[in-house]
C-alpha cells in the first residue's frame, strides 16, 4: 500500500539514503555530507526548521520531500521552499511524486502561505516536463546565486558597518541586539 505521511525519526537513516540517491542522480554525490546526525537535529532538534515527508510502498520509504519556510514580502505571508524531492527510480510513474507536491500544496493552502517553489536542474528534462504536467511556471527571469565556501566566508568575516550591533544567542546563530535582554 502506498501513502504519504510526515518524516518520523526512525525515517531518518532512509531519508539520508535517499537523498545521497538524489546527489548521485545529479552528479554530485562527492559533495553530499549529509549524515543522520545533522538531519536529525534538523528535523527534531530544539530550533528545527526543516521539514519532511516521506513516501512509503508496502512499509518501505522510497521517496521524500525536504522542505523550510520561506517568505514573500509583497504578499506578506510565508510560502515553503521544496529542497528535495526524490523517488526511487523503480518508483516512478506511479504517481508518488506528485503526491508528494500535492501534500505540500495542500499544506500551502491549509496554513494560508502563497506558493510553493524548488529548483530543478536544467538538464532534468524528465522532471521539467512532469512540473510543467502539474502547473508549475519556470521562474525563467530569475537567476539564482550562491555564497558558500571560500566567497562565503570571505564575506562573513567583513564586519557590516550597522549601529545594530550583533550579538551571539547561546546556541552560536546570530541575533541582533534589538532581540536580546538586557539586564
Amino acid at each position: 500500500m502506498d501513502r504519504i505521511r510526515e518524516v518520523t525519526p526512525a525515517d531518518v537513516p532512509a531519508v539520508v539514503g535517499l537523498v545521497r540517491e538524489l546527489a548521485e542522480y545529479e552528479k554530485e554525490l562527492a559533495s553530499c555530507h549529509l549524515t543522520e546526525e545533522q538531519l536529525t537535529a534538523a528535523l527534531f532538534g530544539p530550533a528545527a526548521a526543516l521539514f519532511g515527508h516521506v513516501a512509503e510502498v508496502d512499509g518501505q520509504v522510497v521517496g521524500c520531500a525536504l522542505w523550510f519556510l520561506n517568505f514573500s514580502t509583497w504578499r506578506g505571508v510565508h510560502g515553503i521552499y521544496l529542497e528535495d524531492l526524490y523517488v526511487q527510480p523503480q518508483h516512478r510513474g506511479g504517481g508518488l511524486g506528485r503526491a508528494l507536491l500535492a501534500r505540500l500544496a495542500a499544506v500551502c493552502v491549509e496554513r494560508g502561505y502563497a506558493r510553493l517553489e524548488w529548483s530543478v536542474l536544467d538538464w532534468n528534462a524528465p522532471s521539467i516536463g512532469f512540473y510543467r504536467s502539474i502547473g508549475a511556471a519556470s521562474m525563467d527571469e530569475w537567476t539564482t546565486f550562491r555564497l558558500d565556501g571560500d566567497a562565503l566566508a570571505a564575506l562573513g568575516g567583513q564586519r557590516a558597518s550597522s549601529s545594530t550591533p550583533i550579538a551571539h544567542a547561546r546556541d552560536g546563530s546570530l541575533i541582533s541586539s534589538r532581540n536580546v535582554a538586557t539586564t
